[in-house]
């Protein structure tokens, strides 16, 4: 297998994103391949940019066992040359790193969080932001579903 560079986006990279980064770096660990992968995750805006992620989504993570501690950071165009998968939560998402993707080939580099989906068949992984404590959890059945397809998507 070789070297995969992964970046999970969603609009302001302080709940969807951190949290699919989070779940996906414990499956990586889990398996002993750090040194296989590189994940990281940014937003599509910059409102947050430096901030740790939403303090809801902190405590949901931590009764889960996942530690959060990326800082947010906006999408850059040098993104779309570094990473090989560019994975939205939503379709804005997907919309809106199509509109900084200059090439066919970053374009085909942008993939659909629930395109990995096996146990839940969402169609996009919905903002928590401005829900209570269920939308919190939901999301995070979600993403560990989708990263675990993901993960599995590796080694076929």
């Amino acid at each position: 297998m070789s070297n995969k560079k992964i970046l999970f986006v969603c609009l302001g990279n302080i709940c969807r994103s951190p949290m699919a980064e989070g779940v996906f770096r414990r499956l990586v660990e889990e398996n002993g391949l750090e040194d296989t992968f590189e994940i990281d995750s940014a937003g599509l805006i910059s409102v947050h940019q430096g901030e740790m992620p939403d303090a809801r989504m902190c405590y949901h993570a931590s009764r889960r066992g996942y530690e959060l501690t990326h800082l947010s950071r906006p999408v850059t165009r040098a993104d779309f040359d570094h990473f090989d998968m560019l994975i939205g939560m939503d379709e804005k998402n997907i919309a809106g790193l199509e509109s900084i993707a200059r090439t066919d080939e970053q374009r085909s580099k942008i993939h659909r969080m629930v395109s990995f989906s096996h146990y839940f068949n969402p169609d996009y992984i919905p903002d928590p932001y401005y829900g209570g404590d269920q939308g919190f959890e939901n999301v995070i059945d979600l993403l560990e579903d989708a990263c675990e397809g993901l993960f599995a998507s590796f080694s076929h």
